[in-house]
């Protein structure tokens, strides 16, 4: 190739490099104008509000006062999802997320207590608008659930999902139980950066060992009768990942190798930044003792957050999917913040 071939081939180089970083920000530039667009409404709406209420109050209209009420408490929740969204700018909160939940001590129990987090999980996405996929679905030996992972795909879906992080224990009487005793669960649930086109991780397919097995549980007769699901070992970290609710081979494949990839990206963050980030600290023992949130449902019914220690008596609704409380607080106290009273 001669020189000026060269030459021309970096002038093209450079040429994107200077696009791409125009596009980003471009990319940049039009979120934060977003952010503020949102912020006038906002004041736009406080400066409205005043303006009726002054009408309001002169007139006397108590069923205007009402309307004026109900319209704060939705702009007061407006305004804290907007404060969170603000807090949540680590370089992963903006991505989808992998979401794994594991039965640990007491069997039965526990693999019950897994499927009913799922249910939970799920309710939750559903009601925020997010998009689920399971992708491995690994049933329990009499009733529940022993370990499954699951696509969450959304704005801030990492962002949120991290503060789930951790051991979550049930304290409930055991329907398992013919003499009615009370029982506890745990479970673990792990959550990880599902890694996009845009960020490129090496594999070396040479570390890789990966085994096809006969799919299991709940996924319909075709992946029954075939040995469709794949697991995939990366040999020098260790870390296994498995699919099996994908139509064939070649998807499960695919969707494996993408859990793969979101695993060793966060490993490779870790690494960088030289300290563990919350879910390898929370990475503890399935066990009593070391729980981020307990469900009791007896002999009283009360949701407590020990990091927080936010609580909630509405044992049922928070297992409804209704969990944003416990996710705002703890972002809100990891960050050392305080929304306006």
């Amino acid at each position: 190739m001669k020189i000026k071939d060269l030459e021309e081939l970096s002038l093209k180089k450079d040429f994107w490099n200077d696009q791409d970083k125009a596009r980003d920000v471009l990319q940049k530039k039009t979120k934060l104008s977003e952010k503020l667009d949102r912020w006038n409404e906002f004041n736009k709406s406080i400066n409205d509000l005043h303006n009726l209420t002054d009408i309001a109050v002169q007139e006397k209209d108590e069923q205007v006062m009402k309307d004026i009420d109900a319209e704060l408490l939705q702009l007061n929740a407006d305004v804290v999802q907007e404060e969170l969204k603000m807090m949540l700018n680590g370089e992963q909160d903006a991505m989808n997320a992998i979401v794994s939940i594991h039965a640990g001590a007491g069997g039965t129990e526990a693999q019950d207590w897994t499927e009913m987090l799922l249910r939970m999980y799920l309710r939750w996405a559903e009601k925020k608008k997010f998009i689920t996929k399971i992708i491995d679905f690994l049933p329990g030996d009499e009733a529940g659930v022993k370990s499954v992972s699951f696509t969450l795909e959304g704005e801030y879906a990492y962002g949120y999902a991290k503060a789930e992080i951790g051991i979550h224990r049930l304290v409930r009487i055991s329907p398992f139980d013919a003499g009615g005793r009370r029982h506890t669960s745990f479970a673990s649930v792990f959550v990880y950066p599902e890694v996009d086109d845009e960020i490129t991780v090496e594999i070396n397919e040479d570390d890789l060992r990966i085994d096809t097995y006969r799919a299991g549980g709940k996924g319909g007769q075709h992946v029954n009768k075939t040995d469709s699901a794949v697991r995939i070992t990366h040999l020098p970290s260790g870390i296994v990942v498995q699919c099996q609710n994908e139509r064939s081979q070649h998807q499960n494949k695919a969707m494996a190798m993408k859990f793969l990839k979101s695993r060793l990206y966060e490993r490779e963050l870790q690494l960088k930044n030289q300290k563990i980030d919350e879910e390898n600290k929370l990475k503890k023992d399935i066990a009593w003792g070391s729980q981020i949130r307990s469900y009791v449902l007896h002999p009283y019914k009360m949701v407590k957050d020990h990091r927080t220690n936010l609580e909630n008596g509405n044992a049922a609704k928070v297992l409804d999917g209704d969990i944003d409380e416990f996710i705002q607080s703890y972002l809100m106290n990891a960050t050392n913040y305080s929304p306006p009273k």
